[in-house]
């Protein structure tokens, strides 16, 4: 299990930077061809729908996206925004020339949101901001909500004093008097000797004495 989590996080760092960069590329790219406006001239030609405001949001997105990923941080949003971004391009503008990138197909952008998808459900690993803000303060807290009181577990006496009162206590107090007056009574019969205060045995017994013919 700690080779696997290695691997991961190793694995994870490397599909950041690399599937990151290639983000922030394109959004560098848009900016170099004239920003939002002549995106948005390109998404109206190919159909999409509110073509200036997706050219703003992709524009927005594969750039500080793109940087989140490299750094490790709010992975799992940016992730889902860069997928939200890929399946746009796959269903309005890509889909519809197959698979291969050179004639315009969904290549490029399926294999950047499959990345992206993997590392908003995965995360971004230790090796990242996320691990570092976030990471430690969540292992804390799993390790502070492990820390039970010895008989817990089993419902113990220890149980009901670490976990403050319970509406069990009573019953769970009463029981466990009835179980020692039961105990003493069982080990006073059997060695013959008296039984304990109050207990039925004893009554039972001194009944038995009063009621013989003969014995005061």
């Amino acid at each position: 299990m700690v080779v696997r989590r290695w691997l991961y996080d190793i694995a994870a760092l490397i599909a950041r930077i690399v599937v990151g960069v290639v983000f922030i590329a394109h959004g560098l790219q848009k900016l170099a061809a004239g920003g939002v406006g002549p995106v948005a001239a390109g998404f109206a030609e190919s159909g999409v729908p509110m073509p200036q405001v997706a050219a703003g949001f992709t524009l927005v997105v594969e750039l500080v996206g793109g940087a989140l990923l490299v750094l490790g941080l709010f992975t799992p949003l940016a992730g889902l925004l860069l997928v939200v971004v890929c399946l746009g391009a796959a269903i309005f503008v890509h889909a519809r020339h197959g698979i291969f990138v050179d004639r315009g197909g969904f290549e490029l952008v399926g294999g950047l949101g499959s990345a992206a998808l993997l590392l908003a459900a995965g995360g971004a690993g230790r090796f990242s901001l996320d691990h570092l803000f976030f990471g430690r303060r969540r292992a804390r807290a799993l390790r502070e909500a492990d820390q039970v009181t010895p008989g817990a577990w089993y419902g113990g006496p220890e149980a009901g004093r670490s976990a403050g009162p319970s509406r069990y206590d009573d019953g769970a107090d009463s029981a466990h008097s009835a179980d020692q007056a039961d105990d003493a009574e069982h080990a006073a019969s059997r060695s013959g000797g008296p039984s304990a205060p109050g207990s039925s045995t004893g009554r039972h017994a001194a009944q038995g004495r009063d009621e013989r013919p003969g014995q005061r």
